[in-house]
């Protein structure tokens, strides 16, 4: 089109117009390579959505202070930056009153885990719990694990998501382990 409209008067030189054939080679090679990346990210989304489909029924944590009981039983747990002295869990009460103290001892940095039993004739309905962990006389961040079921997976966008039974429907990137 170029050279079919050229001004005969004044012409491009020929390194104008390769220059030109080189810029135009280019943003089409770009226009190729992106249609590429979505095609392959399209095929790893649905490859991740089919993995994900295996996680259906299984029990995943996450963060959050929620118990989920079976038979009178939850477990939950805490995730921790640093190594602890002590660690204190709390059961809490819907109101907020403490039910029962479960004193973890000393614990390394990272995840660990507790069961509760609830006392029979109580409600667990909207039992929850809080970490303190101690070095020292130094309170350490502790992030409370709440144990919950997936129902299923689904996608928004470019990310796996899953459908919890308790918690909703959160990022796959979101679960610390499963089990």
């Amino acid at each position: 089109t170029q050279m079919k409209n050229q001004d005969p008067m004044n012409p491009m030189d020929n390194a104008q117009v390769t220059s030109q054939i080189a810029q135009i080679n280019t943003v089409t090679g770009i226009t190729n390579l992106n249609e590429t990346v979505k095609s392959l990210s399209s095929q790893m989304l649905s490859s991740q959505v089919l993995q994900g489909a295996g996680l259906v029924g299984r029990s995943v944590l996450t963060a959050g202070s929620a118990l989920h009981f079976s038979d009178g039983k939850a477990t939950g747990g805490f995730e921790l930056t640093s190594a602890a002295d002590s660690v204190k869990v709390e059961i809490l009460s819907p109101s907020g009153r403490v039910l029962d103290t479960i004193d973890a001892g000393a614990a390394s940095s990272g995840r660990s885990g507790f069961e509760w039993t609830a006392p029979t004739g109580t409600s667990t309905d909207g039992i929850t719990f809080r970490v303190t962990a101690k070095s020292g006389s130094t309170t350490l961040t502790a992030t409370p694990l709440t144990t919950d079921l997936v129902k299923a997976v689904s996608t928004s966008g470019d990310a796996l998501n899953l459908e919890l039974l308790y918690g909703g429907s959160i990022p796959y990137t979101q679960v610390k382990a499963i089990s």
